[in-house]
């Protein structure tokens, strides 16, 4: 699957409701980040609580060009939490962290912009 990340592009083809509902994007607090010299990209290893339900998962975003792993500890993100694990280097990233590219490609974090439970669901 590629990801298109021009603002220009148009929409992707239409999915039925159920196919939304299968993914499972929730709220969660970051609870330790740390660099990811060995990726590919410049990528943080995030621990994330999700509450709960979900739990306590890891993930490696690509936001290190934005984002100092110090700022982030307490902050809320979103992420899909029912992909299959991913390995990424020596790595098993559990989740999928969301963000949108900025205009020069940099990952900015997408997260509520007002207080939620972790463990929330995006509906």
């Amino acid at each position: 699957m590629h990801l298109v990340h021009d603002p220009a592009a148009p929409a992707a083809a239409p999915i039925g409701f159920d196919a939304f509902l299968a993914v499972d994007i929730r709220a969660g607090r970051v609870i330790a980040a740390e660099p990811f010299p060995e990726a590919r990209k410049p990528s943080i290893r995030l621990t994330i609580d999700f509450g709960d339900g979900v739990g306590v998962k890891k993930s490696s975003a690509q936001i290190a060009e934005l984002y100092a792993p110090a700022d982030l500890v307490g902050r809320m993100v979103a992420a899909v939490v029912n992909f299959p694990p991913r390995q990424i280097g020596k790595f098993m990233s559990e989740v999928l962290t969301l963000g949108f590219p900025d205009a020069q490609g940099r990952v900015v974090l997408f997260a509520p912009d007002s207080a939620v439970p972790p463990g929330a669901r995006l509906f």
